[in-house]
């Protein structure tokens, strides 16, 4: 890997790309062969690998939208990573394909026998059933692959050369954009995630699914800046100060996070009625209980504790550990969230797991390696890019 430092862009790219398409390729064959022995198990192990990716993307669009709407110098130097994560939107978009062929076997609000049985399911049968649950998945990509598509390519144009206009385009798509995000990540968390056990709600399970979304996305960029910056990458235009600013984000989210999810749970303990504490009860059953104690303290207790500290936030190696350990976390969080509507009783860990996660998310690294090396790994004429790489915490 070799590195330009004056025009910002990878000589020589690596074998990081071909590395994660193998790898990629592999994970998914091997997933196919877990979909012909186990078909069940596969499509819940493919939608927890699959919500664990395409969140990480849909935080890389919502860093970038943020980015742009508040003006930020800091940042500017990061959005790169923001933009590439986005931009493999509409490829996560074919991979959801999987998914709405194993609506039957992941949601039992699909079994037409089932509904005929129970009233709620036939009250919810309107926004419940097989072509609306497509219908809303295909406008969810669209919008996320318009948005993404629309910003990066004013981005573009920005490498060539840069006038305002530009950046109050950014700032016109990325207002409405970011409404059409929330609205829209707060209906796929529901369709996807939620309607598994369809006769349970939340009112700020989308925000809950979002803030670890958003999470993981600042973990990943942080792991991705020191990884290249011990290849040498980036080195000059990334500096401590940017290590700090992405330390306090992360740290701010992870109590958002546990905000959001002790909200969820103390609101639902204490109105005790029964058709919503049953979803927190399979999760206290069994081993569940133990998955359920390591989010508390994996997800929030430790990383709290570990990220307080000023000085911690501008150490590489404790960094590099923590923001591995959160990205871990988010994908147990997921699990948690998804496993529990196939085995009830207790964790069971499959060896599809492992191939869906690593099929899915090969692929994911090389979209964003693809995406990432192809231009300036910073954007060269954005007015505040000086301001950027000088700035100060």
């Amino acid at each position: 890997m070799k590195f330009d430092s004056q025009t910002y862009l990878l000589t020589d790219k690596g074998k990081f790309g071909n590395i994660t398409l193998i790898i990629g390729i592999i994970g998914l064959i091997l997933s196919a062969v877990g979909w012909f022995t186990d078909s069940k198990q596969f499509y819940h192990s493919y939608l927890v690998s699959f919500v664990f990716w395409v969140s990480i993307a849909l935080g890389g669009l919502f860093f970038v939208m943020l980015h742009h709407l508040v003006n930020a110098n800091w940042s500017v130097v990061l959005r790169r990573f923001g933009e590439s994560m986005m931009m493999t939107l509409p490829f996560m978009g074919l991979l959801f394909i999987p998914i709405i062929i194993g609506v039957g076997e992941l949601f039992h609000w699909s079994d037409t026998e089932l509904v005929a049985n129970d009233h709620l399911l036939q009250d919810k049968a309107g926004y419940l059933n097989y072509t609306f649950f497509t219908i809303r998945a295909v406008v969810y990509f669209l919008i996320w692959t318009g948005l993404a598509l629309m910003l990066n390519r004013i981005s573009m144009k920005q490498n060539i050369s840069a006038n305002f206009e530009q950046i109050k385009k950014f700032r016109i798509i990325s207002a409405p954009g970011m409404i059409l995000f929330a609205l829209t990540l707060t209906f796929a968390s529901f369709d996807w995630l939620m309607s598994l056990d369809a006769h349970w709600y939340s009112t700020i399970f989308g925000v809950y699914v979002f803030a670890g979304a958003f999470l993981a996305m600042l973990c990943l960029t942080s792991f991705l800046i020191i990884r290249l910056q011990n290849n040498g990458v980036l080195t000059k235009a990334i500096t401590k100060e940017h290590y700090h600013d992405l330390g306090k984000l992360i740290f701010a989210f992870i109590i958002f996070w546990g905000y959001m999810a002790f909200s969820q749970y103390f609101l639902i303990w204490y109105g005790n009625i029964p058709e919503e504490t049953i979803w927190f009860l399979h999760r206290w059953e069994g081993s569940w209980k133990i998955i359920s104690l390591i989010i508390v303290f994996g997800h929030f207790v430790i990383p709290f504790f570990v990220l307080f500290p000023q000085t911690i936030k501008r150490n590489k190696i404790v960094m590099t550990v923590i923001t591995l350990w959160i990205l871990v976390m988010h994908w147990i969080d997921i699990y948690w969230l998804v496993m529990p509507s196939l085995s009830h009783h207790g964790v069971h860990l499959s060896w599809i797991d492992l191939v869906a996660f690593i099929g899915i998310g090969g692929i994911f690294l090389y979209l964003f390696w693809r995406f990432f090396t192809q231009h300036p790994l910073v954007p060269i004429n954005d007015p505040n890019l000086k301001k950027s790489i000088n700035t100060v915490s």
